[in-house]
Formats: structure tokens, sequence, C-alpha cells
């Protein structure tokens, strides 16, 4: 069902699903961002569709709603443990194409890379999204040359227009909005200012020996950043807490890390891979355009460009990959 409506009938429709969903959409965050006088736009629960955020790309993806920045897995004592207990609302997500795209990569690595992760798998079944359309592209995206810049995974799609909602509502439970029948196709982005070309045939052996790697040692700082507001990025940490009162008794968490952080490769022994931020860097943007396209068939870079928008060293992952394509048309 496709309807035309203004923003006051969209906001009774939201309240109508607000009894059985918390809403979560970008927000923007006074005084939260990088500096103390600019704002931080990240996924926070809403009400109404004022309180959302779209004309600006959010710092942050969605991905923290579905996996949480730190996550309480189990609690134990001495003698038994006990699964920490999942919220019953469901969960709705004003999402663009990239970004739900970006979950079909999550999805790979948690259910199915091997035996389904419980924890994510729990959450993963009670969200759904609503596709935001995007009429043109944000600075640093390549969502075209990444193919996700359009998306058929949604339960409903929203176009924005200056003073009415266009929606597209594919699934039943939100039948809920009244508005006027309408024909409309959803927004998307037809074509970026950043364009990327990723060889068809890469040799990672080569392409592991390239010189221009080396050049990361000095610029890269090891923050994270590109890992954090990555909506594709799924490494992980487990930390057991022990509490004060009784060091027997505490709380088992999954926590973000970061590949390009040091001391995630450290193992038992005091050895350590990837010693060198080029090193790192190499093995992040390898596994973005080769590995999981290699394991899964289509690359795990959806192309939003907050690497690049987040660096504080202003290194470029479109730029990463016109190196690679031009150092292996090089060896042709």
């Amino acid at each position: 069902m496709k309807l035309k409506l203004n923003y006051e009938a969209f906001d009774r429709g939201l309240e109508k699903l607000s009894g059985e969903y918390k809403i979560f959409a970008p927000v923007v965050l006074d005084y939260k961002g990088s500096f103390s006088d600019t704002p931080d736009i990240r996924y926070k629960e809403v009400n109404k569709f004022s309180e959302m955020e779209f004309a600006l790309k959010s710092h942050f993806s969605p991905k923290e709603v579905m996996l949480p920045i730190n996550e309480i897995l189990l609690y134990f004592t001495q003698d038994e443990y006990s699964e920490a207990k999942a919220k019953d609302e469901k969960i709705l997500i004003f999402m663009r194409a990239c970004d739900i795209n970006a979950v079909k990569r999550i999805d790979e690595i948690y259910l199915r890379n091997g035996e389904e992760d419980y924890y994510y798998k729990r959450m993963r079944d009670k969200i759904k999204f609503v596709l935001v359309g995007c009429k043109e592209s944000f600075r640093n995206c390549l969502c075209v040359s990444m193919n996700s810049n359009k998306t058929e995974d949604y339960a409903m799609a929203l176009n924005i227009r200056e003073d009415e909602l266009y929606i597209d509502i594919k699934d039943e439970e939100f039948n809920v909005f009244e508005g006027e029948n309408a024909e409309f196709e959803v927004d998307y982005v037809k074509e970026n200012y950043v364009k990327v070309e990723i060889p068809e045939n890469i040799d990672p052996i080569k392409v592991n020996q390239a010189p221009f790697w080396q050049e990361y040692n000095a610029r890269c700082i090891s923050c994270g950043r590109c890992n954090f507001v990555c909506p594709t990025c799924t490494c992980f940490t487990m930390q057991d807490i022990f509490y004060r009162e009784n060091e027997n008794v505490g709380e088992r968490r999954r926590v973000w890390a970061s590949c390009q952080v040091d001391g995630f490769t450290d193992i038992a022994g005091g050895h350590s891979f990837r010693n060198t931020k080029g090193e790192r860097l190499r093995f992040k943007a390898m596994h973005k355009i080769h590995d999981f396209n290699k394991r899964f068939g289509y690359h795990m870079c959806v192309g939003c460009g907050r690497c690049d928008d987040n660096c504080p060293q202003y290194i470029s992952f479109s730029t990463t990959i016109d190196k690679i394509n031009e150092f292996c048309k090089e060896g042709e």
C-alpha cells in the first residue's frame, strides 16, 4: 500500500506503533560532537518525525541498536551462571539503503558463518526496517560503486518531501497510517560524487606486498574510529567484570573491538600479528573488498563513507581502493 500524508498524520501512525515497537532513528545531539561546539548525529529512540534528522548523514550507523557497544551476556557466581534476559520490545529502525544492506553483511557473520550467534539472533528477530529514500548522495558516499544504493528488504519505505511524506507499506502490521493513495517509487541514489573500481581478480599475496601500505604507518593513529562508525565491522572482545563487593560474582560482557587498535591481535606467549598500522589497514581494506567477497559472493563495504567522514587523519578508504586498483593494473 502506497500513501501520501502530512507529518501530523505520520506522527499519529507512529504513536500507534509505539505501543508495540521501540522506534529508532538518527537524531541531533547538541554539543556531543568531536569538538565542544559541534553536534553528534546518531541513533536514539524517538516518538515523532520532527525528532529525526535525515538532511545530514548520521555519524554512527544504526548497528549500535542491534549490536550494543557494551552488551551483558550472562551473570556468574562461583558455582553457576545465568543468562542475561532479553527485553521484550520489538524494534523499528529508520535506515538508509546502505545501512540495510550492511545488516545483510552482519547477518552473514553472526548467523551464517558457522553456528548462529544466540544473542544476536534473539535481537535480530525483533527488528524491522523503515527504508528512508535518498534523493542525492552525501559527501564521501560510494554506495553505487558498492551496489548498496538500493534494497527491497524493508517493512515500510519513506520518501521525504518538504510538506508531505510518501510511504510504501509492505508489512500489513504497519497499516496504521491514514493518507491518500499515491503512486511513486522509493528514492535511491543513482550517482555518487565518489566512484571506485574494485579489481575482479585481486592477488592478495601481491597486494600485501604493495609499498603504499607503509605510508599509513606514519598517518594512522590507531584510534579505531573507522571500525566503530562502520556499519559492517563486527569484531568484539569479551570482558569478565568482577564485582567489588564479592570477587566470585560478576558478569560477562561482549564489547566492540577494533582491528586497528594496538593489542587486538595479541595472543598467548606474548606474540602478536599485524604490529604496524599499515599492516592493520591492509587487513581491514582487503577484508572489505576481497576476503568477505571470496566467502560470501559480494563485498563487505557498503560505501556509506563514514570511515572517511570520521578519520581524524583524513585517511580515505575510497582512495585506498583506488591505490589497490592501480597497483593491480600495473602488473597486468
